[in-house]
């Protein structure tokens, strides 16, 4: 586990990029990612326009607790909590009913896509924007997803508010998290293993 002093400069300069409605370029818990306020619609526009990706294409929002959760879904399936629970690898859940989150984040059919953070760098960002994380892969709409910063197209570093520097040279290839969407009486369809 990292030490906040080995990414404390890069969390303060995502904070302030983060609060001005700007887009940052930040490691996750699976691949690179761009990211934005989860509840700001302007920023998650911005974030589209940089992807060039259609807007009706939902977003994956990190959270970094449960109690965060609670606060964007309106109901929460109870397999849901188990699911967390039990799960090593990281997990993207698809809730019904989002609430207190930018419209666009929102698919078409009112769910929001949500993986819970476990990794040390994210939880802290989180933790204190105090506020849900947009993530998608830092790639242009169509194109392969990096799974090492080197991957990254440099036009698309050059859209981006903020680029971390924690985590650049780290080599080790990660993978996009497997996806579930969760109905409200507890029905589970697989969207990605």
């Amino acid at each position: 586990m990292n030490n906040y002093s080995d990414f404390s400069g890069d969390i303060q300069k995502c904070l302030e990029v983060l609060r001005t409605g700007g887009v940052i370029l930040y490691p996750t818990d699976t691949i690179w990612g761009l990211g934005c306020d989860a509840t700001n619609s302007s920023a998650v526009s911005k974030l589209f326009e940089i992807k060039k990706r259609p807007e009706n294409m939902a977003m994956v929002v990190l959270m970094n607790s449960e109690v965060m959760i609670e606060n964007y879904v309106k109901e929460v399936p109870e397999i849901a909590w188990q699911l967390i629970e039990v799960t090593e690898e990281p997990l993207t859940i698809v809730y019904p009913g989002a609430k207190n989150i930018a419209t666009n984040v929102i698919a078409k059919d009112g769910s929001i896509a949500i993986r819970l953070c476990k990794d040390n760098f994210c939880t802290q960002l989180i933790s204190r924007f105090r506020k849900p994380l947009v993530s998608t892969s830092a790639n242009f709409s169509g194109e392969k997803s990096p799974t090492i910063f080197s991957e990254i197209s440099s036009d698309l570093l050059k859209k981006a508010d903020y680029v971390v520097s924690y985590r650049q040279k780290d080599n080790s290839t990660t993978k996009p998290s497997s996806i579930i969407k969760l109905g409200i009486g507890g029905e589970i369809e697989v969207i990605r293993k």
